[in-house]
Formats: C-alpha cells, structure tokens, sequence
C-alpha cells in the first residue's frame, strides 16, 4: 500500500499519468503545468507537481520551475480531495483551497483535468487512508457544510 503524499505515491500518479495513452492523446497541444503545495501533513509540508507537456505527462516531488496554477491547501482538505472524498470545487468555495495563477487555462481544460482523476483512481484504490486528525477533518465537514448551506 502506498503512504499519502510519499515519495512513492508520487511516483505511482506519475506512472499511471505516463501509461495512460488516452491522457497523452488528450493533452497532445496542452502545455500546462499543476502545481500542489499541501501543509501541515504528518511528515511536514509537501509539494508536487502535474506537467502536461503536449502529450507527455509527469508527476514529479517538489516545486514546478515555472507553474502554469498553484494549488494550496492544509493537509486535511488534500486528503478528502485525493481520496475522493471532498472535491476541489467545493474546497475551493469554503476557502479551504486557494488557487494562484492563470485561472483560464483550467476553466478552459476542465475535461482533461477531470480525467485524470479517473487516471488516478488505481493510485488511490492502492493508497493507505490517510491519517487525519478527527477534530480538523470535522472542522473541514463543518465549514463545508455551513458554506453550501448559506449558498
């Protein structure tokens, strides 16, 4: 089983990004790349990036040299995110999200995007829970739900 924001669970998404003929020929002309900083998780702050290089996509460990969007969220809301548990969408709404840099580009490739959640789904079905302490996972579903509840 794969820990959560490891090393390995990197390289496993970056592994089935790669494998995915399907993710190459969509992102044939996309030059775009993700980058994800999560903190406060239990071995400290991690960040990551996605790089869609005109039909070559990569996962790799550290910060993205020149990044297209950046992601930044605490290390409970990536969790429920990336386990499928919680979406961006909703993350993003209730603050618990924020996001930097060129907001179109997303917006116009939300498709594709999408579809690397599906990508990833055999990385999660073999990731390890992650470990969220309780009193910050039910804040999380409070803030959540009292957002959508006011909208």
């Amino acid at each position: 089983m794969l820990r959560f924001l490891s090393d390995e669970w990197i390289g496993a998404l970056h592994e089935a990004a790669a494998a995915d003929a399907d993710l190459a020929a969509s992102t044939a002309d996309l030059s775009l790349t993700i980058e994800q900083e999560v903190l406060g998780g239990p071995d400290g702050d991690v960040c990551y990036h996605l790089t869609f290089d005109h039909g070559t996509v990569t996962v790799a460990p550290g910060a993205a040299p020149s990044a297209t969007v950046r992601f930044h969220q605490d290390y409970a809301t990536a969790a429920s995110i990336a386990m499928g548990r919680g979406s961006a969408q909703r993350a993003f709404m209730t603050g618990q999200l924020r996001v930097g840099g060129d907001l179109r580009v997303l917006l116009a490739h939300q498709e594709v995007l999408a579809s690397v959640g599906d990508v990833f789904a055999a990385v999660r079905e073999r990731t390890l829970p992650p470990e969220v302490d309780e009193a910050v996972g039910e804040a999380v579903a409070e803030t959540a739900s009292e957002v959508v509840g006011d909208a």
